[in-house]
């Protein structure tokens, strides 16, 4: 079976105490099937849990661990910034993965493509595995152009990256209208038919070597909805929210979901 990624964003929601004890849970579940299938799991706390997280899946699992990443980066290793993290501090904490362009970054702290580019670049250079979120606002949607701002968001977002860089790379497709706790979740069809478009896009800007990069699918992933997103042939992966906010309900998603997908190899 091919390699399945999952992972989540905690946003603003867990202190320290509580991802400590969320990561070692996690880690004595992820334990239980990492051994049957080829899977990447990641989580991604806030910027002051990060140095226990990684002590803690460390401590759990050793080097074949949850890869636990930033919710975001200043593209500067070091300045006059203030209230800013640079890539320099990241890597002292032994992050191993930065999350670039969530659609809360982009749409309430107004962040540019240009913005997400220059993140996206010094990510890659620092060699953080290097997740960029995009998708399409509902407006946009409706006035039938998600195509068109996703391949905008991936040909600038992704502007100067070379293809030896790549294996670092991950795109998360996140639809904002799907997002949150009033966000309706796509279509498995739909959601697909977006994940088409973007491997395409990546095919046009890196030729055979675009097919490999992994595509995650954002936005209400729920037990209800995961088994048949994850079965869907351009979805690499899930990046879920609030429901794997819980250990166990996490693994129980993930551990469906694999099956799922085993399932349909068959």
């Amino acid at each position: 079976m091919k390699k399945i990624y999952f992972g989540t964003n905690l946003k603003m929601y867990k202190g320290n105490t509580d991802v400590v004890k969320y990561l070692s849970e996690l880690s004595d579940f992820y334990n239980t099937f990492r051994s049957k299938y080829e899977i990447e799991l990641f989580v991604i706390p806030s910027y002051t849990t990060l140095k226990d997280a990684v002590e803690t899946v460390k401590i759990k699992m050793g080097t074949q661990t949850i890869k636990v990443g930033a919710q975001n980066m200043n593209p500067n290793e070091n300045g006059q910034f203030t209230g800013e993290i640079s890539p320099l501090m990241l890597k002292e904490l032994g992050v191993k993965l930065v999350m670039i362009g969530h659609s809360e970054r982009r749409h309430i702290m107004k962040e540019t493509d240009q913005e997400e580019n220059e993140k996206v670049l010094s990510s890659l250079q620092h060699q953080f595995i290097t997740l960029l979120c995009i998708g399409e606002t509902l407006e946009q949607k409706n006035y039938d152009i998600s195509d068109e701002v996703l391949r905008t968001q991936l040909k600038i977002g992704l502007y100067g990256v070379n293809i030896e860089q790549l294996p670092l790379l991950r795109i998360a497709y996140e639809p904002v209208w799907a997002i949150g706790t009033n966000g309706v979740p796509a279509t498995a069809e739909y959601a697909n038919e977006k994940h088409a478009v973007i491997k395409q896009c990546l095919f046009e800007l890196f030729g055979e070597e675009g097919n490999k990069i992994p595509i995650l699918y954002g936005g209400s992933v729920n037990p209800s909805n995961s088994d048949e997103l994850i079965s869907q042939s351009y979805i690499d992966g899930l990046f879920v929210g609030r429901s794997a906010w819980d250990a166990l309900n996490f693994h129980s998603l993930i551990t469906n979901a694999l099956k799922k997908a085993e399932d349909a190899e068959k």
